[in-house]
């Protein structure tokens, strides 16, 4: 579970502990940051039967998981009337607006949508397998097409993380975001020039690497073995040598340690090398990065990515 319920993992524990004789609970205390990091890996080497996850979403699907797997989502209750009277007061009716959010107020934008319907609202709720319809990740967020004639993303959650996403894959469609807990609509943006550049300076740094390492994420289910072997083959068809790493996180302090590697690949968190890539004294592509053909602009394939 995230580590702000991680107070209640004791409480649930001798909750079933009390009414499912027999049973012998393990809280798994390791870092959650969100769906990618369920870890029925260790949940199986220690020997359990099922695995509770709590509060994040089915980003792994229960028939992939390697034990019987149950999500058990939060929910969390909005002031539905005061976003509704949000959305009266800044957009037209008529307007066509692609709602999304985060799990935990899934329940709310399914609720509120044939309201503003009646209102007037042309409404869509997009939807990115394996995810709810609706719900976004900081990593993973549906690509509106362009027939469509989206007008505005209305994102209803806290924070930015999971809605930059939704905003990098679509950069045409201005964004707003409904924070529940303070009640406030504001108009994000983001930055993609910037993106394009610094993604665009780590590839030209990373074409002149003589060794390169490879990193596999080892929290939860962030590593994906088998993107880090077409990876690995792709540099080794080159005759690039490499290093292998398992790492549960990556930090720059941690990398610096190994100076003959001239360019690193995670196969772990896109947004890692998107938001801090900046921060690392060696390029940090992701694997989508690394098999760019070099010879290639750059801007012009993430100008694809991102249309």
């Amino acid at each position: 579970m995230p580590e702000g319920l991680l107070m209640f993992a004791t409480t649930i524990s001798d909750i079933l502990t009390q009414f499912c004789h027999g049973i012998e609970t393990i809280i798994m205390g390791d870092v959650t940051y969100g769906a990618c990091c369920i870890d029925d890996y260790t949940a199986r080497a220690l020997g359990c039967d099922i695995l509770i996850h709590y509060a994040h979403s089915c980003l792994i699907p229960v028939n992939i998981t390697k034990i019987q797997t149950l999500y058990v989502f939060v929910d969390i209750g909005v002031d539905v009337e005061h976003l509704l009277a949000t959305i009266d007061r800044n957009f037209k009716p008529g307007s066509t607006i692609a709602m999304v959010g985060t799990i935990q107020f899934n329940a709310t934008l399914h609720g509120t949508a044939p309201k503003l319907r009646a209102a007037g609202y042309d409404i869509i709720i997009p939807q990115i397998a394996p995810l709810s319809k609706g719900e976004i990740l900081g990593c993973t967020s549906p690509h509106l097409a362009k027939e469509q004639n989206v007008d505005l993303i209305l994102y209803l959650g806290d924070g930015r993380f999971h809605l930059e996403s939704a905003m990098i894959h679509n950069p045409s469609v201005p964004a707003y975001r409904y924070d529940p807990y303070s009640r406030r609509l504001t108009r994000e943006t983001y930055d993609h020039d910037q993106l394009l550049a610094d993604r665009s300076n780590a590839l030209s740094q990373a074409r002149k690497a003589k060794k390169w390492g490879l990193i596999l994420g080892s929290l939860g289910r962030q590593g994906n073995p088998h993107t880090l072997r077409m990876i690995e083959e792709h540099l080794e068809s080159k005759g690039v040598p490499v290093v292998h790493l398992l790492l549960s996180e990556i930090f720059p302090g941690k990398l610096g340690m190994m100076h003959e590697v001239e360019c690193w690949v995670q196969v772990a968190c896109p947004r890692l090398s998107i938001d801090w890539g900046y921060a690392f004294p060696r390029p940090l592509l992701t694997p989508y990065e690394a098999l760019i053909e070099f010879e290639k602009s750059v801007h012009q394939h993430y100008k694809r990515v991102y249309k």
